[in-house]
């Protein structure tokens, strides 16, 4: 694999912000325009959301919020019911969903969703054509995104992959980093509307590919770090320390990251409110551990942290937040003392 050049993205115009909230022109027509009051120009047209899952439904509720016209669908029709309270249309199929909006997004749980949900039957691809762009911003890998990639663009429309960076709080905060590549006029197009969901920290890195891999190297170290600090909230407390003085010590030092202030409290009272699945997790370690291997690159603390994962996994807590893998380890302990 040829090394990905990696490019800060250029800075557009943006509308203006009202509060803490971005407010966007999305007029029903692409051909129309106008423009805020700063004089940056909104995007212009119709958007559609395909995916309301924990990361979809905050991010399209952002862009209603924001004044666009959006259009949604989701396999299980009542997630889609909190939006269409706040607005939203909704279309029986990804199909339908593409063909009457001008952009569509895609936020789907897996490569196989989001190939199917682009490609299949009734897929997005079915309603695309000349002037509309897809925009995916699912975790998949680099193969997965370049078939639907060359899929949405053999009908003449656009196509911008663009993984996010940010879990459940950051999305409902609209707070996310969007790691972007493919079709660089599309980017610019729809920067908008990122910048409603996103914290304005989004980067353009060159082919379709590049942003699917580079999100796959975020979640492998961000999966590590959290075994990690799994880790070292039972050793201390089998030493006779304080885990919740260990986060304060480690929210205070070098090695602070905002995920350990955040999870270290709940992870202390074994809670796990879902953020980030851990089945979300252990996947995305399963496809960089693939990304690696493709390329004879050596990662073994995220084989073995992939391994702790699937663990937790058949203890039944696929569903439960990616920082239940402490689960793991006391069941490894549990069992090593029968």
């Amino acid at each position: 694999m040829a090394a990905a050049s990696f490019l800060l993205s250029p800075r557009v115009t943006l509308p203006l912000r009202r509060g803490s909230r971005l407010l966007v022109s999305c007029s029903a027509s692409s051909s129309s325009s106008s423009s805020d009051a700063a004089g940056g120009m909104g995007f212009q047209g119709r958007v559609g959301f395909l995916g309301l899952g924990i990361m979809g439904a905050p991010m399209a509720s952002n862009l209603i919020k924001a004044g666009c016209d959006i259009t949604v669908w989701n396999r299980t029709k009542s997630k889609c019911d909190p939006l269409l309270s706040l607005g939203a249309k909704f279309e029986s199929s990804p199909a339908r969903v593409s063909s009457s909006c001008d952009v569509t997004f895609a936020m789907l749980a897996d490569p196989e969703s989001a190939f199917e949900v682009a490609c299949g039957a009734n897929g997005a691809a079915e309603g695309m054509a000349p002037g509309k762009g897809y925009v995916d911003v699912s975790t998949v890998d680099d193969a997965t995104s370049k078939l639907i990639g060359k899929r949405i663009t053999s009908t003449g429309a656009s196509f911008l992959e663009a993984p996010v960076s940010g879990s459940k709080k950051p999305a409902e905060d609209g707070l996310l980093i969007f790691l972007t590549a493919g079709d660089e006029s599309l980017y610019k197009r729809v920067a908008p509307l990122l910048d409603v969901m996103g914290k304005q920290s989004r980067f353009y890195l060159g082919d379709v590919g590049n942003g699917a891999v580079m999100k796959l190297v975020v979640n492998m170290v961000m999966g590590s770090m959290m075994v990690s600090f799994a880790e070292g909230l039972l050793l201390s407390e089998k030493v006779g320390l304080d885990p919740n003085t260990v986060v304060e010590v480690i929210s205070q030092g070098a090695i602070n990251a905002p995920m350990f202030s955040l999870k270290g409290p709940s992870m202390v009272k074994a809670a796990y409110p879902t953020a980030f699945p851990l089945k979300h997790q252990q996947k995305d370690l399963r496809l960089a551990l693939a990304l690696a291997e493709s390329v004879s690159q050596p990662i073994p603390t995220a084989a073995a942290a992939n391994e702790l994962y699937k663990v937790a996994k058949s203890l039944g807590l696929a569903d439960q937040d990616f920082s239940a893998v402490i689960e793991a380890l006391k069941a490894k302990v549990q069992s090593s003392q029968h």
